[in-house]
């Protein structure tokens, strides 16, 4: 996945590393270091930043800790995971599908300020063990986690869609209406007023108080707040427009099949310019060798297109995600964004069949809307 890190799996779940949070981990470990949370004079500098290091990667294990509860609670719902990321805000579990129920949604959301909380209580028993001890600066470091793990738990807990809170929210509100659409409906509005409220706060801060580093922190937090309820009632519909619907349904079984040993004269001269198309899968027989783009071949000059196999050029099947005839179209969509990729071959019966173009699915989203096509209303 492109600006992720694969960091393995926990409990079965891919955890990744966003590039983001590279940023927020130096920010706190630098604070950590510069003020270490204890009267002077200061531990010598090599363990501070030590003492900061292990810190900041215990402030992640606890957002991981967070997530995964999340994570395992929707699994035992029978609601898939597809992972866990960690970035700049702190982290995010990626639940293919939404609950079915409200008393599931608010207990998947209700678990991660509950786990923050007893993360909390932990940390701060281990601030009382050291607090008699010579470990002065260990003692006060377990007190911050204690106190960063409480603001994370009030912070979710904020009724801003898609936030914990938000999500309980809009829970209540579908047991109370037994409408999923109007509640969510609701909730992002509701979501959105918060974010907004913050953004003015922010503004305030620096224009009447002159803060302007508070003022800042809040305005970007509401922008995000904003912007990942809209992110998140679109997503939503997305689903809803896509349920029950597969990838064999959109994918283009006309696409031809390119023998590896094809040179791009050939391929340009044969299929470039009498279909248009720009992206051909390669296949020596049924079993996919790779696939090649129209950028791949441009980037080659045209006095060697004559002595270039497609082979020399393509990206193997070993480095493509593939879609599977039966397989839903909504994961299949998410595979591509994950890789920003706008094609994907599509495998059947262990033989590759056609190709899955970005274009094809946003055609067919469109005609669906345009005949009023839904999926049945929870």
């Amino acid at each position: 996945m492109r600006g992720n890190i694969s960091l393995g799996k926990i409990f079965g779940i891919p955890l990744r590393l966003h590039y983001t949070w590279f940023i927020i981990f130096a920010l706190v470990t630098s604070s950590l270091v510069l003020y270490p949370l204890v009267e002077p004079p200061y531990p010598p500098i090599e363990q501070r930043i030590i003492s900061g290091i292990l810190t900041s990667l215990l402030f992640f294990a606890s957002i991981i800790t967070h997530e995964l509860a999340h994570s395992i609670l929707a699994i035992r719902n029978n609601i898939p995971v597809k992972e866990i990321t960690l970035f700049v805000f702190g982290g995010v579990s990626q639940i293919t599908k939404e609950a079915t129920h409200p008393r599931a949604e608010l207990l998947i959301a209700i678990v991660g300020p509950l786990t923050s909380l007893a993360l909390a209580g932990i940390f701060y028993g281990l601030h009382l063990l050291l607090a008699g001890t010579q470990q002065i600066l260990a003692a006060s470091l377990m007190q911050w986690l204690a106190w960063i793990n409480v603001f994370l738990a009030a912070f979710n807990l904020i009724p801003g869609f898609p936030l914990d809170g938000g999500r309980i929210f809009r829970a209540l509100v579908w047991r109370k209406t037994q409408d999923y659409h109007k509640a969510t409906r609701i909730a992002t509005k509701v979501g959105q007023g918060i974010a907004y409220a913050l953004i003015a706060g922010g503004i305030a801060l620096i224009l009447i108080f002159r803060l302007w580093s508070n003022g800042m922190w809040l305005i970007f937090i509401g922008w995000f707040l904003s912007d990942a309820a809209r992110a998140s009632y679109q997503q939503i519909l997305l689903r809803d427009a896509l349920a029950g619907v597969t990838a064999r349904q959109v994918t283009d079984y006309g696409s031809p099949l390119i023998p590896p040993h094809m040179n791009l004269m050939e391929l340009v001269q044969q299929y470039v310019l009498p279909t248009g198309r720009t992206c051909f899968l390669v296949s020596w027989g049924a079993e996919l060798e790779g696939m090649v783009t129209l950028q791949q071949i441009k980037k080659v000059p045209r006095t060697r297109w004559a002595i270039t196999s497609v082979q020399d050029i393509m990206t193997p099947a070993s480095k493509l995600k593939v879609a599977y005839a039966d397989e839903d179209l909504l994961s299949v969509l998410q595979d591509m964004n994950g890789e920003s990729a706008e094609h994907i071959p599509v495998i059947e019966a262990g033989n590759v069949v056609g190709i899955i173009n970005r274009e094809d699915i946003a055609r067919f989203l469109r005609t669906r809307a345009e005949f009023g096509a839904s999926s049945t209303p929870r």
